[in-house]
């Protein structure tokens, strides 16, 4: 089999369970009563945030958010550690997700965790950042994971610019608060939303991708994103009919061509050899 007609079984692979029906994650919520309805993930697609605000790191290091960016694409969410169900719940579908790609924290993208909570400290943020370690199985990657708390206007200030709407919940102490995460761009700009607790593995990598502007990733990322569209509707990336027709097209065109020029090929290979053979026959002929 050619390279093309590999390419092209691999993206039919890929495109067959997308035209499949799904159900769409929505924003989870936990809190009580009448604060729920001031709490909400609203996407704010295009908006870039302060990366100037100041935070202080699982090592009690004062930095700026900017710091946690570099060069690279930012996978952030926010958490309050104390929390006793969904922020758990958050962090363990980030972690599974992220399992599932091979891309590197630290070398192709880093992931940010903002505590909500302007009480918590950086020693709280920095065991919860061992144990999620551990659940990744890479602790090498340590470098990469930022858990960061700060105070409360430094908190309000990226959450706002998000679009995380949370309030604290007087009733129980605690918060309510909205659920997912967010693909940021090396410079900022809030790029990709993913809401609830389970995180499509395939649109989180594609989010990556496209933030990085595709200097990450493989050939097969490229030809699905020509394939995928970000639907902010959904809060995934769904199949586009037309442009995956127009690269089945040009992938059926380009394995005919191959399958043409081998065909071609070996046929002058054919008539070469027979020449070849037919050439001492000729000179016997001659002398005898």
């Amino acid at each position: 089999m050619s390279s093309l007609s590999r390419i092209l079984a691999l993206v039919i692979a890929l495109l067959t369970p997308a035209l499949a029906a799904a159900q769409v994650p929505r924003p989870m919520a936990v809190g009580s009563g009448e604060i729920l309805k001031s709490v909400r993930f609203e996407q704010r697609l295009g908006g870039t945030l302060s990366l100037d605000e100041k935070f202080r790191d699982d090592q009690g290091r004062e930095i700026r958010l900017a710091d946690c960016f570099g060069a690279r694409p930012v996978v952030l969410t926010f958490v309050y550690h104390e929390c006793p169900m969904l922020c758990g719940q958050v962090l363990q579908g980030l972690v599974q997700c992220l399992k599932a790609i091979d891309f590197t924290p630290g070398r192709e993208y880093n992931v940010v965790v903002i505590s909500i909570s302007p009480t918590e400290t950086p020693a709280l943020a920095a065991g919860k950042k061992r144990s999620l370690l551990n659940r990744f199985g890479r602790p090498e990657t340590a470098a990469g994971w930022h858990f960061l708390t700060g105070d409360e206007a430094s908190i309000r200030t990226i959450a706002d610019e998000a679009g995380y709407r949370y309030e604290p919940d007087p009733k129980t102490g605690q918060y309510a608060h909205p659920s997912g995460l967010i693909v940021v761009t090396p410079d900022g700009k809030l790029s990709k939303y993913f809401f609830g607790i389970d995180f499509p593995t395939r649109d989180v990598r594609l989010a990556l991708v496209e933030a990085a502007e595709e200097r990450i990733g493989t050939v097969v990322d490229q030809l699905l994103l020509l394939c995928f569209h970000y639907d902010p509707s959904t809060g995934r990336y769904s199949l586009t009919v037309m442009r995956t027709l127009q690269l089945a097209g040009l992938l059926t065109l380009g394995v005919m061509g191959s399958g043409i020029y081998s065909m071609l090929r070996q046929e002058r290979l054919r008539v070469k050899a027979v020449e070849e053979t037919a050439e001492p026959e000729r000179e016997e002929a001659v002398h005898g």
